[in-house]
């Protein structure tokens, strides 16, 4: 399976915005693997503005090493960029 970091290494030297025709020609170029282009392939035909949005929309985690359980913990959490001493302040 492709990662996050695979896509956005075959895309580095696009400009966006690009179409679905455009990354996948680009990620072709640079060499991808099969799953990387398999993944590129499967993406709706729309205009992307950046390689997250491309990443985004092949399904591919930013994250994948934060588990659901961790994910809903951090939604419940209600500061969630506040450092731990200043959260009682």
């Amino acid at each position: 399976m492709a990662s996050y970091t695979d896509v956005l290494e075959y895309l580095s030297a696009l400009d966006y915005p690009a179409g679905k025709d455009d990354v996948i020609r680009e990620a072709e170029r640079e060499g991808a693997p099969p799953d990387v282009l398999r993944a590129l392939r499967a993406l709706p035909p729309v205009d992307y503005a950046n390689g997250t949005e491309v990443a985004r929309s092949a399904g591919i985690d930013a994250a994948p090493e934060v588990g659901p359980s961790q994910r809903a913990a951090q939604a419940r959490d209600r500061h969630p960029r506040v450092s731990q001493h200043l959260r009682g302040i």
